[in-house]
């Protein structure tokens, strides 16, 4: 079964199953589920894998939870969207219809405009400064901002660096960009820095992105090395150039509804293992990332590096157009950060 027509499959199945969901279970009317062993049961979704670094991270988180828990809460993992994509659990979990969800901050950014800070192009120079900023009083004040909208997060762990993967040529400076079709996320920032590269940004869940490539409906896409080899994206685009333009920020998130029905030991045992759980999702993002690049390598790709100083003098224009959003000292303040 070729993966575009899988994919296709999971999305349709998704969209059946978290019907089903919301309307029997899954955190309905704000209350976690309990199965018949009286345990706590959290459904999670993410939309990548179940070979990702995602499913992983959260199979550890789940592993964690049981173990500080007592075994008095379960965490249950639906991957592929099955529970729907980024935007449409972000809502589930506003209503209080689905526990939690690991999603990108991008679309957290439609429901809280201050989180496209971590949507600027070129802002983090590298692993250790987006950490540093996730986990510092940037990160946290941004965090704590959700509540307002109706979800606590547990913390922002990582997709990795984002970088473009073409069907015809490889990218090496913004001219190359020019007139190409490039799948992005529905963010506005997203799709302004792309428009400051040259290249015509194209909205399209992620489900539909393999096929879209196959069939030449676009020219090419972003992403992080691990979405992209775990995708088998590799199988439909022969080229990836390493342009790092945004870092991945994935947030933990679960339903203010769902969370404030914990009991305080439930919502510690949760607590802590989303912080022990991140740091190794971290770490299996960092490695997935060396290893897949040479898997790609030698499955024919072509990966190659780019001057970021001409894709970051390009991109600057993106940061006036959003100083309104973003303060300007607020972006200082992530550039001074050490």
């Amino acid at each position: 079964m070729r993966a575009g027509f899988k994919k296709t499959l999971v999305g349709i199945l998704g969209v059946s199953l978290a019907l089903a969901l919301a309307g029997c279970g899954g955190g309905q009317k704000g209350t976690a589920a309990q199965n018949s062993g009286g345990q706590i049961v959290l459904k999670v979704g993410h939309p990548l894998t179940e070979t990702s670094h995602f499913q992983k991270g959260l199979e550890k988180f789940a592993d964690l939870v049981k173990e500080k828990s007592g075994g008095k809460v379960q965490v249950e993992i639906y991957a592929n969207g099955l529970l729907g994509q980024d935007r449409d659990m972000i809502e589930g979990m506003q209503l209080g219809t689905l526990d939690m969800g690991l999603v990108a901050s991008a679309p957290i950014a439609q429901f809280e405009p201050s989180f496209g800070l971590f949507d600027l192009p070129f802002l983090f120079r590298d692993y250790n400064h987006a950490y540093a900023v996730a986990d510092g009083p940037i990160g946290q004040d941004l965090i704590k901002k959700l509540e307002a909208k109706g979800i606590v997060g547990l913390g922002i762990w990582d997709n990795g660096f984002r970088h473009v993967y073409t069907t015809k040529k490889e990218i090496k400076t913004p001219d190359d960009l020019k007139g190409l079709k490039i799948r992005v996320m529905q963010n506005p920032i997203h799709m302004e820095t792309f428009k400051a590269l040259g290249a015509i940004p194209t909205v399209m869940a992620y489900g539909e992105v393999y096929t879209a490539l196959q069939q030449g409906t676009i020219d090419g896409a972003e992403n992080s090395i691990p979405v992209i080899y775990s995708g088998r994206f590799q199988e439909v685009s022969k080229f990836v150039s390493k342009t790092g333009h945004f870092w991945g920020a994935t947030p933990l998130l679960v339903s203010k509804k769902v969370w404030d029905g914990l009991p305080p030991e439930a919502q510690k045992a949760v607590m802590d293992a989303a912080k022990e759980a991140g740091v190794y999702e971290r770490q299996v993002t960092q490695q997935m990332e060396t290893d897949f690049t040479e898997k790609l390598k030698s499955e024919g790709v072509t990966v190659n590096d780019v001057d970021r100083t001409a894709f970051q003098t390009a991109a600057k224009s993106v940061y006036d157009k959003f100083n309104a959003q973003i303060p300007a000292d607020l972006i200082q303040k992530v550039l001074d950060t050490k």
